[in-house]
C-alpha cells in the first residue's frame, strides 16, 4: 500500500522509448525467452483455451523483435544499466502489449506456430495450482500484467504503472492495486507458484487430437472429393431448363426441438472453464429426436410435473440448453439437459408419468460437476460422471481405514448402481443412508487430485472439504481435498451430521476444525469443529462439534447447529462455542474455545467465569443458560454459541 500511495503523488512516465538494434534484441530474446513466453501467457486470457494459449505466447515473444531502423529520439524513464537490459526491457514491454490485445487480433495477425494432430498444454498442477489459475482466470488481463511485472520481473510500481499505461492501461493504479488484493489472498508462495512448471508454456505435453474423429474427417472428405468428381459430367445437363425442383417438406416438430447445443467431445482437456459446459453429449439416444423432443417440451411448459431443488426456479430456459445424456437408464429413458445456470433430469419410465427434476449448478467447477445422479432404484444409484474423471471409487466414511471399493464405469460415464449403505448394529439411523464416492482428476486437469463427494439427495453430490487446526504463528489454512488418511478420519467423526442435510440443496460441506483443548483432570485432549453446508444459493448452516476422548464409535453431536449464517465460512472466520462436559470422576465442566483470533472469553448467566486465551474451563454445578462472549485481538467482541442458542 505504500508502494500505491507514492504512486498517487508521482505520476507515471513514459516506459523506455529507444529501441535496440535487431542483434542485441535477439540476442536478448534468446537468452530471456523462457521468462518473456511466461509473462505473454500469464497475461493472455484464459479463454483462448489451453493449446491457443500456449501457441499465441510464443507467438506474442517472436512477433516482438524490431523492424526497420531503430529511433533513439525517445527518452527513457529510468534508463536500463547495459544495453542487455535496455533490450530486455524493450522486448518486455512489446510483449506485455502484444498480449493485452490479443483478444482483439486475428488468427492471421497472431501467426500461431502450426501444430497438426497434436494438442499442447502445460503440466497440471494440484490443489493450490488449481486454485491460483481460477483466481487469475477470474481478473482482468490488466491484473495479471500487474502481477507478472512485479512478481516475476522484480519491477517497482511505478516502472510497472509506466509499462501499462504506454501498452494502453487506461487505469494503471487501479490494476495495480486488484493484483495487490489478489496477491493478498493467494496461501502459499506465489512467486514460487507462478515459476513452477504449471504456468510454463515452454514445458509442455503432448496429446493426440480425437483420432476418431479425424478418421471420420477424412473419410468424409474422401467422399465429398468421389462426389464432386461424379457431379462433374452432369454440371453441362444442369445448364438446361428443368422442371421446378418440389418444395422441401417441413421440418417434424420434434426436430425442430432437438436441435439442442452439444460441446466438443475434447473441449474439457482444451479450457480453462472446467464445468457442466466442458460436457460433452453422451448415451445412446442422442439422435432421438423424439425423446429429446418430449424432454424440451417438458422444459418448456408441459408434459411433466417439475421438481426442483430448494432455491431453483422451474423457469422455461431462455436460450436451447445443452444435452449433456440421452439414454436407458435401469428401464428408463433419461435426458440431461443444462442451460447454464440450471441441470434438468428427465425421466420418462415404461410405466407411469415424466418426472423432470430441476437444481441449480451455477458457478460449478472441476469438483461439483464431476458427477450427476441418474437414477435412484432398489439396486442402488447410478452416477453420470464427467469425462475429466479418471478413477472412481466407493468409500465408507465410518471406516477411514478400510480401502475405497472400485466403482465400474462405463464408456459413456455412467456407473454400476450403489448400493444405499445401510446402518450397522449400534449406529444411528442419522449415519446411514450417505454415499461417497472418492473421484480422481484425470491428468490432463490436475496431478494426483482426489476429491470426495457425497449423495445428499440432489441432482449433484456435494463436494467434501476439511481445514486442520491451524499451526502457531502460521496464517490460517484453507479448505483442502479431503481424499486423505487425515481428510478421511476427520470425516470419519462428523459423517452423521451429513444425514441431517439431505435434499437441503447442499453444494459443499467443510469441517473446520478451529480450536483444541487440554481437558480437566487430565482427560485427554478435545477438538473443537465447526461443519459448514454451502447451499447453491448462498445460504449456509453451521453445526460446532466438541469432540472428546470416549470409549466406543460414539458419533459427534453438534453443541449448537445455526442455519443462515456466513460463519464457519469465508466470510465469517471467527467463531466461539461452548458448552457442558462431564469428566471420568462425574464432576460437571463448561467448556469454551474460540477461532485463533480469540484472546479472551467470559461466560455469564449460569456460570460466571472469565479466561486468558482461546479456551475456558470452569467447574459448572448450576443448571440453567450460559452467555459466552470473546475479545478478538483487535478489540472486537465476539457473542459464542451454546446448546441453549442453536
Amino acid at each position: 500500500m505504500q508502494q500505491l500511495r507514492t504512486l498517487r503523488a508521482r505520476p507515471p512516465a513514459g516506459i523506455p522509448g529507444p529501441r535496440p538494434s535487431r542483434d542485441a534484441a535477439e540476442a536478448a530474446l534468446v537468452e530471456h525467452y523462457p521468462a518473456l513466453v511466461r509473462l505473454a501467457h500469464l497475461v493472455l486470457p484464459p479463454s483462448l483455451g489451453r493449446q491457443r494459449r500456449v501457441l499465441t505466447a510464443h507467438a506474442a515473444v517472436q512477433r516482438a523483435l524490431p523492424r526497420g531502423r531503430p529511433d533513439r529520439s525517445a527518452a527513457t524513464v529510468p534508463a536500463p544499466r547495459t544495453p542487455r537490459d535496455e533490450a530486455r526491457a524493450w522486448l518486455r514491454a512489446r510483449v506485455v502489449a502484444r498480449a493485452l490485445t490479443a483478444r482483439q487480433l486475428r488468427p492471421a495477425a497472431l501467426a500461431l506456430p502450426r501444430v497438426t494432430g497434436l494438442r499442447l498444454f502445460p503440466r497440471a498442477g494440484g490443489g493450490d495450482e488449481l486454485a491460483l489459475d481460477r483466481a487469475l482466470s477470474a481478473v482482468t488481463p490488466e491484473t495479471r500484467a500487474a502481477l507478472a511485472l512485479t512478481v516475476l520481473e522484480g519491477l517497482a510500481t511505478e516502472e510497472t504503472a509506466a509499462l501499462l499505461s504506454a501498452a494502453g492501461v487506461r487505469d494503471p493504479r487501479q490494476a495495480l492495486a486488484a493484483a495487490e488484493e489478489l496477491r493478498a489472498g493467494v496461501a502459499g508462495d506465489l512467486a514460487a507458484l507462478l515459476r513452477g512448471p504449471e504456468f510454463d508454456p515452454c514445458t509442455v505435453h503432448l496429446r493426440p487430437t480425437d483420432l476418431l474423429r479425424r478418421r471420420r474427417r477424412g473419410r468424409a472428405g474422401v467422399l465429398a472429393a468421389v462426389l464432386l468428381l461424379a457431379a462433374v459430367p452432369v454440371a453441362a445437363g444442369a445448364l438446361l431448363p428443368q422442371a421446378p425442383p418440389p418444395a422441401p417438406a417441413p421440418a417434424a416438430p420434434a426436430a425442430d426441438l432437438a436441435e439442442l447445443p452439444r460441446a466438443d467431445p475434447d473441449r474439457w482437456a482444451d479450457t480453462s472453464r472446467v464445468d457442466f459446459t466442458a460436457w460433452p453429449a453422451r448415451g445412446a439416444r442422442t439422435a432421438d429426436t423424439a425423446l429429446l423432443g418430449r424432454a424440451l417440451t417438458a422444459w418448456t411448459g408441459g408434459g411433466a410435473v417439475p421438481r426442483t431443488t430448494p432455491g431453483t426456479t422451474d423457469a422455461p430456459p431462455s436460450a436451447p440448453p445443452a444435452l449433456l445424456y440421452a439414454g436407458d437408464v435401469d428401464g428408463a429413458a433419461v435426458v440431461l439437459l443444462h442451460d447454464g445456470r440450471r441441470l434438468a433430469r428427465y425421466t420418462e419410465p415404461t410405466t407411469g408419468g415424466a418426472v423432470l427434476t430441476l437444481a441449480r449448478a451455477d458457478d460449478a467447477d472441476v469438483t461439483t460437476a464431476a458427477s450427476v445422479v441418474l437414477s435412484r432404484t432398489g439396486a442402488g444409484t447410478r452416477y453420470l460422471l464427467a469425462p475429466w474423471i479418471a478413477e472412481a471409487a466407493v468409500r465408507d466414511l465410518g471406516s477411514p481405514t478400510a480401502p475405497a471399493r472400485e466403482l465400474p464405469v462405463a464408456r459413456d460415464g455412467v456407473s454400476a448402481p450403489v448400493p444405499v449403505p445401510t446402518p450397522g448394529p449400534g449406529t444411528a439411523a442419522d449415519c446411514a443412508g450417505t454415499t461417497v464416492l472418492q473421484l480422481r482428476s484425470s491428468s490432463l486437469i490436475a496431478e494426483d487430485h482426489a476429491f470426495l463427494v457425497a449423495d445428499l439427495g440432489g441432482l449433484g453430490p456435494a463436494h467434501l472439504t476439511w481445514t486442520p487446526l491451524p499451526a502457531p504463528g502460521v496464517p490460517s489454512r484453507q479448505p483442502r481435498e479431503a481424499a486423505g488418511p487425515q481428510g478421511f478420519a476427520a470425516w470419519a467423526r462428523s459423517g452423521c451430521l451429513l444425514g441431517g442435510l439431505r435434499d437441503s440443496g447442499v453444494r459443499s460441506v467443510n469441517r473446520w476444525e478451529f480450536a483444541a483443548q487440554e481437558l480437566p483432570e487430565r482427560a485427554g485432549r478435545a477438538l473443537w469443529a465447526c461443519v459448514r453446508a454451502e447451499t447453491w444459493e448462498g445460504t449456509g448452516r453451521a453445526d460446532v462439534l466438541l469432540e472428546t476422548p470416549a470409549r466406543g464409535p460414539l458419533p459427534a453431536r453438534p453443541l449448537a447447529s445455526v442455519p443462515g449464517t456466513a460463519a464457519c465460512g469465508r466470510f465469517g472466520r471467527h467463531v466461539l462455542a461452548g458448552g457442558p462436559w462431564t469428566a471420568p470422576s462425574g464432576t460437571r465442566y463448561l467448556l469454551a474455545a474460540g477461532s485463533r483470533h480469540v484472546v479472551g472469553i467470559t461466560a455469564g448467566g449460569a456460570v460466571r467465569a472469565r479466561a486468558r486465551g482461546g479456551v475456558l474451563a470452569v467447574r459448572s454445578a448450576a443448571e440453567g443458560a450460559v452467555v459466552l462472549d470473546g475479545r478478538l485481538a483487535d478489540g472486537g467482541v465476539l457473542r459464542g454459541w451454546t446448546p441453549s442458542s442453536g
